[in-house]
C-alpha cells in the first residue's frame, strides 16, 4: 500500500514540475517579448534620441484634393511622386530630423510611392469643403495595419494627408509615428499647413515644410510633455 502511494505522489509531483515549468518558459517568452527594444517602444521613444527613426514619406491614398481644376491622374502620376522626391531632395528646407531632435535619420519611401500609384483617379478630387477633415485616427490606424515594414525595426513617421483644399490654401495632414516591429500606432495627430508657391508640386508641398516647422517650434515640445512625462 505504502508503495503505491508512493508511486501516485511521485505521479502528482512530476505533473506539477511539469505545469510549473511550463509556467516559467511561458513567464519568460512573455517577458522576453515585453523587454525586447524592437517591441517595447512606446510614444516616449519618439523623444528619445537614442530610437532610429525611418521617415516613410507622404501617403496621399485618403487624400481629398478640394476645388482643383487639374487633371487627377497628371496629379496622381506626376505630382504626387514629385512632392515625395522633393521633400528628401531638399533636407535643408524639409528638415524631419532637425523638427524630431534627431541628428540624422533614414528614409524609405518605396512603399508610399507604390501605394500612391494605385489611387483611383476618381477619388482624388472633390468639391465638398467638408472633405478638408474627413478622417479619424481609426482610420489612420486601420491604413497603418496594412503597411508591410519587413523586419524593420525603430519608430517610423508617415505623414498622411487628409484634405488638400484650394479654398482654404492648406492641406491637413496626420503626422503619425509608427512602431514598425508591430505596426502599432504610437501618435497620431492631424497638423494643419498652409499650402503657397508657384506650380502644383511646389504649392503642395509648402504645407508639409510647414507642419515640419509647426513640430520643431511647438508640437515636439507638446507630444513630450504629454507623452513622455
Amino acid at each position: 500500500m505504502k508503495a503505491k502511494e508512493t508511486n501516485v505522489e511521485m505521479i502528482i509531483k512530476t505533473c506539477l514540475m511539469k505545469k510549473a515549468l511550463r509556467s516559467i518558459l511561458l513567464f519568460l517568452l512573455l517577458a522576453g517579448s515585453i523587454i525586447h527594444p524592437s517591441s517595447a517602444q512606446t510614444a516616449k521613444n519618439i523623444f528619445d534620441a537614442a530610437t532610429p527613426v525611418t521617415y516613410l514619406g507622404v501617403d496621399f491614398t485618403l487624400a481629398k484634393v478640394i476645388g482643383e481644376s487639374g487633371s487627377a491622374t497628371d496629379i496622381r502620376d506626376r505630382q504626387f511622386p514629385a512632392i515625395n522626391n522633393v521633400v528628401v531632395a531638399e533636407p535643408a528646407k524639409y528638415d524631419i530630423a532637425e523638427a524630431l531632435r534627431r541628428s540624422a535619420i533614414t528614409s524609405d519611401l518605396d512603399q508610399v510611392n507604390a501605394r500612391n500609384r494605385t489611387i483611383s483617379v476618381q477619388q482624388i478630387k472633390s468639391e465638398i469643403p467638408g472633405d478638408f477633415m474627413h478622417l479619424t485616427a481609426s482610420e489612420i490606424d486601420k491604413l497603418v495595419g496594412t503597411y508591410d515594414f519587413s523586419g524593420k525595426t525603430g519608430i517610423g513617421v508617415l505623414f498622411v494627408v487628409e484634405g488638400m483644399s484650394k479654398s482654404e490654401k492648406a492641406a491637413n495632414i496626420f503626422v503619425t509615428f509608427i512602431n514598425m516591429s508591430n505596426k502599432r500606432v504610437l501618435l497620431t495627430e492631424r497638423v494643419t499647413g498652409k499650402a503657397g508657391g508657384f506650380g502644383f508640386r511646389n504649392y503642395w508641398a509648402k504645407p508639409v515644410e510647414e507642419v515640419l516647422k509647426k513640430i520643431k517650434n511647438s508640437k515636439y515640445n507638446e507630444w513630450k510633455k504629454k507623452y513622455a512625462a
